[in-house]
């Protein structure tokens, strides 16, 4: 597991020089800190910050959902994310996101997110679903199957549409 250093600057190099500011900041520096603190005391001070931080900006995240360094939240009100998801590096989360687990079916489970994905205003991705490298879910997109790498997904049944380069200007300052 990195360390909080690791991830806490790998979430801040995504973004551009004074552009982190206030409740961004704070959510970030919470959320690894209550995610990576081993100290019992103290773990419990960060929990207790991070879910004041979440409850004033209707952020739903558990402390404990993988997610790698390199988020970057833009817009971050409303973001609702299963704590058993899965994310990778260089994610670029943005308000109104759902991503949720199925809880019956042939797609039990939480999604998994590769590194390099892009995911648009009021997106839903359900399911166990694995969303491939370097995708771009366009805003109110459905997902609720697999995406293949290098990929645009669009609309409500998900349109995938293949695309090289799919994240191009829209994910800068990777980690």
């Amino acid at each position: 597991m990195e360390s909080f250093k690791e991830l806490f600057k790998g979430d801040l190099k995504r973004y551009k020089k004074g552009e982190v500011r206030g409740f961004t900041y704070k959510f970030l520096f919470y959320f690894r800190k209550a995610s990576t603190c081993d100290n019992k005391i103290l773990s419990l001070y960060y929990r207790y910050r991070y879910r004041k931080v979440c409850e004033k900006h209707g952020i739903e995240i558990s402390r404990r959902t993988s997610i790698k360094k390199g988020l970057y939240l833009g817009h971050p009100y409303n973001i609702t994310i299963n704590e058993n998801a899965k994310l990778g590096k260089n994610i670029n989360i943005h308000k109104g996101v759902t991503i949720g687990m199925e809880n019956r079916g042939m797609r039990y489970g939480a999604p998994i997110i590769k590194d390099r994905v892009w995911i648009g205003i009021n997106s839903t991705i359900v399911g166990k679903v694995t969303i491939g490298e370097d995708v771009l879910i366009a805003p109110n997109s459905y997902v609720n199957c697999d995406v293949p790498n290098h990929s645009i997904v669009i609309g409500n049944p998900c349109k995938i549409i293949k695309k090289e380069n799919a994240t191009k200007s829209y994910i800068n300052n990777i980690v």
